[in-house]
């Protein structure tokens, strides 16, 4: 009977992954939930298998993304199958979302039960920041599931002590480089200490396999870069964000330790900073860490790039990290990016810089040393080495996560999951023999969160989405923890026996601080209700400690008080719209009307235009960055060159290079901003070419749409009017 009951379908875990299907999938089909970097990349490699192996942008192979190709390539495989839309290139990270949840499920619960397993799979189905990630086409869903099937392997190779399951592990970790580089090696640390200190085999076959692991991830990891750069330059894409046109410095560099040391390098551009712009507020909103938006509409982050010295509000006041106003009427969250000089003290005097999305040393628009652009003004200089915008991502510190900034993203459970750990520490503690096995599972997910919480607690330049690597071992800690203490609080009397109220009143506590940043857009009652249902059932679990006739029932609705706001920030990207190019959660995005995605609109009145008089060449037009070429290449079906690839910093051409191409026919319009970088190519393009007026191709009705378009994008260009040019040799 007991075989039968435990091969049963567990209705429980079949509601929550239903539950994470819904968060996940509910009203992707929207034209604007994709990002469209992905998206235009995805439709380029649909149309021959050498944009599809190297990962081109365009369909003619001049620029591939900034990421290695693998989730790009079960994208196209999709969109080759449903067509090219919105929903068949989120669809697979929507699907990796729930797996991960499943997954969690089935490495929780051998060990450590049902009860532990379906909490586990709750808190990862619920996490704000990875149903936000899941429910775009950015890669990092799919790079979580895939670590959580190589764990899921690890477990095997440990549990029947087969190399197989092990070269497969971390095979996986290899195949999860080939989708976001070294975001992967994060989890390395634990599978090589999960194996070293669990597998049953003496140490000198242990050692002997894990370098065979290890050269096999190497291997697999290396293989696509590799087989990139020993490719001539001629024949592929020029890589994306790369400065020597090279994967492996791609790898190392720009998705490397310039994340982790907060730096950029390269040309900084004016059209970088536009690009900062588009991917923050509609209107131009500076976007503040708690969600609130700057006094002035027109200045979004880097959204519209003024001069030093140049007065940013409109209405006299600025909202600094926790929504107050600056009284000197100056931006408090780089609406609009200001010399070191400039007004960002807030009430009491103390500096909003580092309050948000504002570089650690200040600078404006080009200046000082924390703007991209380096010294002398938008787009002058060198950014080499300059610090990159934080994009509202706190204070680097060991207490980061815990900040406003980042922990309704990420950080609910987070107290609750080390009051986990700290319960199956004493478990084990007293218990050796019994337990070892459990304790040395905990090992792994504490050796998986620690160095990524490591990571993000001084990293210089990430992304609120980039915290989905936290989830699992959050998650997965919950459900150990819920285990160890419920058995403390059940078995015994003594100050261990408490952990389990310690932990729900700590973490209710800690919500409440969450919630307390909110209140401008949520109200009050929130903050109230959790701390008042916190402070119950943590009296509820001393009150009955002793009877335990509903114990088990009580910590389980406590769980369930601690994940009410979760389950509302999870759903608002349903409730008010997402952001596909920067996903988080929270109701700040209630005033952010779709959080800054990209436009996917065209200007008509240009499109016409330039299919009219383009006479047969290979590229309709060419811009600088890839926000203003990726909508003509989904929704016009054009070919548009990205002259300075993604951040428009890629030293793609030169001059004489560029002059070529339009000898040879393949490019006669350019579409750049008076703030333009490259300046090389675009003093070229002005000297050499005639300048359209926009009359020749706006109609009073394309014009109003175009100033709309500029507006949600933060203006084509970074805030500066475009400017269409011929040049023809």
């Amino acid at each position: 009977m007991m075989k039968i009951k435990n091969k049963q379908l567990d209705v429980i875990l079949i509601l929550i992954l239903l539950a994470a299907l819904i968060l996940n999938t509910y009203n992707i089909w929207q034209d604007n939930a994709a990002n469209q970097y992905y998206l235009a990349a995805v439709k380029s490699m649909t149309q021959s298998f050498h944009n599809f192996f190297f990962a081109s942008f365009d369909s003619s192979g001049f620029v591939s993304v900034d990421k290695p190709p693998l989730v790009l390539w079960i994208q196209t495989i999709f969109a080759k199958i449903f067509g090219v839309h919105t929903w068949s290139v989120i669809l697979p990270q929507a699907l990796a979302g729930a797996g991960s949840v499943y997954l969690l499920y089935a490495l929780i619960k051998p060990k450590f039960g049902k009860g532990a397993a379906r909490i586990s799979a709750l808190v990862m189905a619920l996490t704000p920041i990875a149903v936000a990630v899941s429910r775009t086409n950015n890669i990092d869903s799919m790079l979580v599931f895939t670590l959580l099937l190589g764990t899921w392997c690890l477990m095997k190779a440990v549990k029947q002590g087969r190399l197989l399951w092990l070269l497969a592990a971390f095979g996986l970790i290899g195949l999860g480089f080939n989708m976001k580089m070294l975001q992967a090696f994060m989890v390395l640390p634990a599978f090589l200490l999960f194996y070293l200190i669990a597998a049953h085999a003496n140490w000198k076959k242990k050692i002997v396999s894990a370098v065979l692991s290890l050269i096999v991830l190497t291997g697999v990891s290396l293989s696509w870069a590799l087989a990139v750069d020993y490719t001539s330059a001629d024949s592929r894409p020029y890589v994306g964000s790369s400065q020597t046109n090279s994967v492996l410095e791609l790898a190392f560099g720009y998705n490397g330790t310039e994340r982790l040391l907060g730096q950029t390098t390269g040309n900084a551009r004016g059209d970088m900073n536009g690009f900062r712009g588009d991917m923050q507020q509609p209107n131009g909103n500076a976007h503040t860490q708690n969600g609130n938006n700057a006094a002035d509409s027109s200045n979004g982050q880097n959204g519209a790039m003024q001069p030093p010295g140049a007065s940013s509000a409109t209405n006299g006041n600025a909202q600094t990290q926790d929504g107050s106003r600056s009284s000197d009427g100056s931006d408090g969250q780089n609406g609009a990016m200001q010399p070191p000089a400039a007004g960002n003290a807030t009430d009491d005097g103390s500096q909003g810089a580092n309050g948000g999305s504002q570089p650690p040393t200040g600078g404006g628009p080009g200046g000082g040393n924390g703007g991209p652009g380096g010294n002398g003004g938008p787009g002058a200089g060198q950014g080499s080495g300059q610090s990159m915008n934080m994009f509202g991502t706190g204070d680097a510190g060991p207490l980061r996560l815990f900040q406003s900034a980042l922990s309704g993203q990420i950080s609910w459970m987070l107290p609750f999951a080390l009051f986990g750990l700290l319960g199956m520490i004493i478990s084990w503690l007293r218990s050796r023999r019994e337990n070892a096995g459990e304790m040395k599972e905990t090992i792994f997910w504490a050796a998986w969160l620690v160095p990524v919480a490591g990571f993000f607690s001084i990293a210089g330049f990430f992304h609120h989405y980039y915290l989905i690597m936290l989830a699992p071992p959050i998650a997965a800690l919950s459900g150990i923890g819920w285990y160890a203490m419920y058995a403390l609080y059940k078995n015994h009397k003594d100050w261990a026996s408490y952990l389990l109220p310690a932990a729900v009143l700590t973490t209710a506590a800690f919500q409440v601080y969450i919630l307390n940043a909110y209140t401008s857009q949520i109200g009050s009652a929130w903050m109230y209700v959790m701390g008042l249902l916190g402070l119950g059932v943590t009296i509820a679990l001393l009150m009955l400690k002793r009877s335990h006739p509903f114990g088990k029932q009580l910590t389980i609705i406590s769980l369930c008080v601690l994940l009410l706001t979760p389950v509302y920030w999870s759903a608002t990207p349903i409730l008010y719209g997402g952001n596909s190019v920067l996903p988080e959660s929270g109701p700040q995005l209630q005033s952010s009307n779709g959080g800054g995605m990209f436009s996917s609109d065209v200007d008509t009145g240009l499109l016409t235009y330039l299919r009219k008089n383009n006479t047969g060449k290979e590229y309709l037009f060419a811009t600088l960055t890839t926000v203003t070429a990726a909508p003509y290449i989904i929704n016009a079906d054009e070919n548009v060159m990205a002259l300075g690839g993604f951040n428009g910093t890629d030293p793609i051409l030169s001059v004489s290079e560029l002059k070529n191409l339009v000898k040879e026919g393949k490019i006669k319009y350019f579409l750049i901003s008076d703030n333009s970088g490259n300046s090389e190519l675009v003093s070229w393009i002005k000297e050499n070419g005639t300048e359209i007026s926009s009359d020749e191709y706006n109609s009073t009705t394309n014009n109003t749409d175009r100033s709309a378009q500029q507006g949600a994008r933060g203006g084509l260009g970074g805030g500066q009017q475009q400017t269409l040019y011929k040049v023809e040799l």
